[in-house]
């Protein structure tokens, strides 16, 4: 009983801690809480760099420093605790892993472990102070509310390959154009391209359209370069936006043609209340193995129907809808369920003892709460559901 109830804690404290529904309030207040916390820590160490507020104030802003950090390590602890439902792996050990070395849990443990670090290791408390940074990045959890934004990530992901390889040119072309430059401009007296390191900085400057100024080619040489790689930087800084386009249109237009596809095909679709000893619960929808002609296609929770993506943990008593389209057969297949009542002769028979035609099967018998895979020796009982399957040939005979 006791495991029961801390599981059950577990599930709860796992919808708490993710990016609840409009009407979970438990879970929207906890967003709304760590974000007011991330808002009000950045705050304080923006005015925390002035000098004149931070003489004047600098007991209140350690304070909020200190109270902020720990709101972020017992957010810490509550995420380990529901990691086993957060982030559903199998094993405990692997579902806290997978918590711990993800971006959302790296950024996590760094935003609290800068005002901790100190007390072990105080000579590095200057470097452990530039880890307060990353809190910004827990921000990025408010994308979960608004479609344009998780819209940016995925099409970034999807085109993370040609984005890279942009990279990697751009790379090139900077160690290339600094070597270059260097090799021009090394021997003029006066010259800012002492060494291969100027070379890269102008290179960056320039292919990037900076162009600081700090440092210029003075030959002629040089200047012809300059122009040419200026002219380069152009090209070099539409390539990534182009790729990032090209990926906004196919999505609308993959889009958009799911939408016409759905009006030209019908799709069967079926839905089912999760239960809390189902195994789909407190798993994410991209850990589950579904057939690739099926669809997970929209999860009704409360009142709201939410739009499912496979960060989104499905919970005890959400409504599942699957889809999935018709399967073309010349063999007619027809489902029906019927209820045995008292004076039906089935009544305390053996299911091998029934009179059934070639074509008819009993799939399942549903007794009360328990679900029965049929046998042969399974007894049917007054008040039995039987899911009866019957395959009817006609339609094939008649072709």
């Amino acid at each position: 009983m006791k495991k029961t109830s801390f599981t059950s804690f577990r599930k709860a404290l796992a919808r708490m801690v993710e990016i609840g529904a409009a009407n979970d309030l438990p879970s929207r207040g906890y967003d709304f809480l760590i974000t007011g916390v991330i808002l009000v820590n950045l705050v304080a160490v923006m005015l925390g760099t002035f000098q004149s507020v931070h003489a004047a104030h600098a007991r209140i802003l350690d304070g909020i420093e200190s109270v902020t950090a720990f709101c972020f390590l017992l957010d810490y602890i509550l995420r380990l605790i529901a990691a086993r439902f957060t982030h559903p792996r199998g094993s405990e050990a692997r579902s806290i892993a997978a918590y711990v070395l993800s971006f959302d849990g790296l950024v996590d443990l760094l935003s609290f472990m800068p005002n901790y670090l100190p007390v072990f290791f105080p000579a590095g408390a200057v470097a452990f102070r530039l880890f307060r940074v990353v809190r910004i990045f827990r921000l990025f959890r408010i994308t979960a509310y608004y479609d344009s934004l998780n819209a940016i990530a995925e099409v970034i992901g999807s085109k993370k390959q040609q984005l890279l390889s942009s990279l990697f040119i751009l790379l090139v072309l900077i160690l290339a154009s600094s070597l270059c430059m260097y090799s021009v401009e090394c021997d003029v007296e006066g010259s800012g391209f002492k060494n291969a390191f100027s070379g890269i900085w102008w290179a960056v400057s320039t292919l990037l359209t900076v162009g600081y100024g700090d440092i210029v080619p003075t030959t002629t040489l040089g200047k012809v370069l300059g122009a040419v790689l200026t002219f380069l930087g152009v090209g070099m800084v539409a390539i990534p936006t182009g790729i990032i386009s090209a990926g906004f249109v196919e999505q609308y237009a993959r889009i958009q043609a799911s939408i016409d596809r759905a009006r030209e095909q019908d799709i069967l679709f079926i839905k089912f209340r999760l239960n809390e000893h189902d195994d789909w619960a407190g798993r994410t929808v991209a850990s589950l193995k579904l057939p690739l002609d099926v669809i997970l296609t929209a999860v009704h929770r409360s009142h709201e129907v939410l739009v499912p993506n496979g960060s989104l943990v499905l919970q005890p008593g959400d409504t599942i809808v699957l889809g999935a389209e018709p399967v073309l057969d010349r063999m007619k297949i027809d489902l029906k369920e019927i209820v045995l009542l008292e004076k039906n002769p089935w009544n305390g028979r053996l299911i091998r003892d029934l009179d059934l035609s070639r074509q008819t099967m009993i799939v399942m018998v549903k007794r009360g709460s328990r679900t029965i895979i049929p046998k042969g020796s399974t007894r049917l009982q007054a008040g039995d559901k039987l899911l009866l399957h019957t395959k009817d040939t006609s339609v094939g005979e008649s072709s």
